[in-house]
């Protein structure tokens, strides 16, 4: 059902901790290598993620706007626009994102603990590996997820709304500490260090110029939240006002995302000068920090209050992001059998199925592969914005969201139905296919030409025109072919001579 107005519980300031959980994780953090191993230059890796940020908030505002208005979330809201049974294509592509999110956040979140672990008792970081050499895993890291895992295992009874003192408390508390690590990096470096020198890298002959380079990199990081983009309304249904989700997410998404990217930048740059290599992996680095701080308890006191707070930051997003929205999701799939704390169960407890150790250790290109199911989801959201603002002008009727076959969105059998002009296209496919496949090639080719357009052989050197075509064509026959090509290759069963 809709959200009753007494849940409406979500200023601003909560949708800015909602906000920041998102972008205090380790994945805005790394995204600047990315970029920089791509080619491009400092600058314009920050100008791509500014960009990027504005375009996420746009396209998340864009969706999450239903949930504002009429307080429903991602499940009901597709209803109208794919019919009631054909809502569930959308949602069973999202379960599966959800499944496989949740289990590499968890596995995220185990790194974390594991650099915890660490901190409390040095010796954990040399433990015998007592898993068999087939998994591409350590001890080291499996218990670390197995400790993450289950200490997430109580929050799956917090309802969602309940979290918002602790946004705010682990936002305050991850921001500092990303504060904190760049300020000592810099103080103990001296400078920014050398990395954040780097200029244009494009290797010579590449076929992308820095224009391309930089338009996809929006479009990887665009495509990275894709999924958390679909279900914007799941959380904005909340709000106490537009006012409040729009406040909170361009303050937040745009500024902190923007601000953890670049510390993220800063920090390792500075910490090349200290350890003299590149840690673009919080982990990695906090690990460093231990073993050249020789173990002492001020570095491992610093390192694991760091630690802790990507840890919670990591518990928090994957739970809201991953493990609620599977709920949500789940619920909207087979509400008779399953409610929303039960999808969160169903969708926790596939993370040992997925077993994320398999996919992050030994599949370099996994999250590239992730990204790429913004191919599925772009067209859908593009599909759901239409509907809601240029076909039905923002005006649903609830109460035909929850019912069958008596609803205005039942359509066909539950399916959306195709207009009646659509049927009558049948009658002028071969037309229709003919001209529409031509003008769209012929307009293609006018705007990217390819190369050798236009051109043709001189000789005919297969003799596979009458001397009479080769005249009308302009193309030296076969038997005249010698004449005046002195120094030019002739052709003898397929193989070139000189003459």
């Amino acid at each position: 059902m809709p959200e009753l107005a007494n849940n409406f519980v979500l200023g601003w300031f909560h949708f800015f901790g909602f906000w920041t959980i998102a972008s205090l994780n380790i994945s805005n953090w790394q995204i600047p290598s990315t970029f920089l191993t791509q080619g491009l230059s400092v600058g314009q890796s920050m100008a791509v993620i500014v960009i990027a940020k504005m375009l996420i908030i746009g396209f998340s505002t864009l969706i999450a706007w239903c949930g504002l208005q009429w307080h429903i979330g991602f499940t009901i809201q597709n209803r109208f626009t794919w019919g009631i049974r054909g809502s569930y294509v959308p949602l069973s592509l999202r379960v599966l994102l959800n499944f496989i999110w949740n289990a590499i956040q968890c596995w995220n979140g185990g790194r974390q603990v594991a650099v915890c672990l660490t901190a409390i008792w040095p010796q954990y970081a040399t433990m015998r590996n007592f898993l068999p050499e087939s998994m591409p895993t350590t001890g080291y890291e499996f218990v670390g997820f197995i400790v993450f895992w289950a200490v997430s295992i109580p929050f799956l009874w917090i309802p969602p709304e309940r979290f918002k003192v602790p946004f705010i408390i682990i936002s305050v508390w991850c921001g500092s500490g990303m504060l904190a690590i760049m300020i000592w990096s810099l103080v103990t470096a001296g400078g920014v260090g050398p990395l954040m020198r780097t200029g244009v890298t494009i290797p010579e002959g590449s076929r992308w110029n820095a224009s391309w380079l930089m338009m996809g990199a929006i479009n990887q990081s665009i495509a990275s939240i894709t999924a958390g983009i679909t279900n914007g309304s799941d959380f904005s249904r909340y709000a106490k006002s537009k006012k409040s989700y729009v406040i909170g997410s361009v303050s937040c998404g745009l500024i902190v995302g923007t601000l953890v990217s670049f510390i993220g930048l800063v920090t390792t740059s500075a910490a090349q000068v200290i350890y003299g290599e590149v840690y673009w992996n919080p982990p990695d680095l906090l690990t460093a920090m231990i073993a050249n701080g020789e173990g002492t308890r001020a570095a491992r006191v610093g390192v694991f209050f760091l630690a802790f707070g990507f840890a919670l930051t990591s518990l928090f997003e994957n739970m809201c992001g991953n493990v609620i929205a599977g709920g949500i999701d789940l619920a909207g799939l087979v509400p008779h059998y399953i409610n929303i704390r039960r999808g969160a169960i169903i969708t926790f407890f596939a993370a040992w199925v997925i077993q994320p150790w398999q996919l992050i250790n030994r599949a370099a290109t996994f999250i590239q592969v992730l990204s790429s199911f913004s191919v599925f989801l772009s067209p859908i959201i593009g599909i759901m914005a239409a509907d809601f603002y240029l076909v039905r002008g923002r005006q649903i009727r609830l109460s035909h969201l929850y019912r069958t076959n008596d609803t205005i969105y039942w359509y066909w059998n539950g399916d959306p139905a195709a207009p009646r002009s659509l049927y009558e296209l049948n009658y002028m496919s071969f037309f229709i296919g003919f001209f529409t496949g031509g003008i769209i090639f012929y307009v293609l080719n006018k705007l990217f030409p390819v190369e050798g357009l236009s051109e043709y052989d001189e000789v005919d050197i297969y003799g596979t025109f009458t001397t009479k075509e080769a005249e009308n064509m302009g193309v030296v026959p076969l038997e005249n072919q010698t004449e005046g090509l002195e120094g030019r290759e002739t052709y003898a069963f397929g193989r070139p001579e000189k003459e």
